[in-house]
C-alpha cells in the first residue's frame, strides 16, 4: 500500500545544510529555518539577507535588542512585513547579488549576499573566541554590505547600518573585556 501523501524531498522540506551546521548555535539554526519558512511562505525562491533579518528580529532577544524597544522597532518590522505586499515585491523572482561577487550555484536556496553573509558570522565567531556563532555574528554579517536588502530595509526605517556594527561591537567588547564570557 502507498502513502497517501508523497514524501518530500529534503529540499522540498527545506532542509539545508545551515540547519545542521556545527558553527553554529541552535538558536542560530532555529532563526535560519524560521528565515526558509519565510521565504517559501513569500513565494520568494532565495533566502536573502531581509529574511535573516527578519527572523532574527522574531526570535534572537539580543539581536532585537540592538534596535531597541520603542518606535524604530516597530518600524523596522513593520517594513519587514511590507516585503511581500509592498515595496519588496520588486524583489520576487530576482537574486539579491551586490555584484561583488558571483553568483554561487552551491548554495541552492540561498542569495549569495546571505550565503556570505552565513559564512562570514561563522568566521567572526571563530575569530572572536572559537565559539559557535550566534544571531550578532549574523546580525552584524547582513548589516555589513551596504547592497544587501536587510541594509535597504534599514534605511527605510530610518536605521543607518554602520551605527548597528558600532552598536554590536561595543557590546562585544563588553563581553570579552568583562567577565571572559561571549555575547552568545
Amino acid at each position: 500500500m502507498q502513502p497517501r501523501i508523497p514524501r518530500q524531498s529534503a529540499r522540498e522540506q527545506g532542509i539545508h545544510r545551515a540547519d545542521n551546521d556545527a558553527r553554529l548555535t541552535e538558536e542560530l539554526a532555529a532563526v535560519i529555518a524560521g528565515a526558509r519558512r519565510r521565504a517559501l511562505r513569500d513565494g520568494d525562491r532565495h533566502i536573502d539577507t531581509a529574511h535573516l533579518l527578519h527572523s532574527l528580529l522574531e526570535s534572537d532577544p539580543e539581536a532585537r535588542a540592538v534596535f531597541g524597544d520603542g518606535p524604530q522597532i516597530a518600524r523596522l518590522l513593520g517594513y519587514l512585513v511590507q516585503r511581500s505586499i509592498g515595496y519588496g515585491l520588486r524583489w520576487q523572482g530576482t537574486v539579491e547579488d551586490s555584484g561583488a561577487l558571483p553568483v554561487v550555484p552551491a548554495a541552492e536556496g540561498w542569495s549569495p549576499l546571505a550565503a556570505e553573509a552565513l559564512e562570514y558570522a561563522c568566521e567572526r565567531a571563530a575569530l572572536r573566541d572559537g565559539d559557535l556563532a550566534c544571531g550578532i555574528d549574523l546580525l552584524a554579517a547582513i548589516v555589513a554590505d551596504p547592497e544587501s536588502r536587510a541594509v535597504e530595509v534599514l534605511h527605510r526605517a530610518g536605521i543607518e547600518s554602520p551605527e548597528v556594527l558600532i552598536w554590536i561591537e561595543g557590546r562585544l567588547e563588553e563581553y570579552v573585556g568583562g567577565a571572559g564570557e561571549t555575547a552568545c
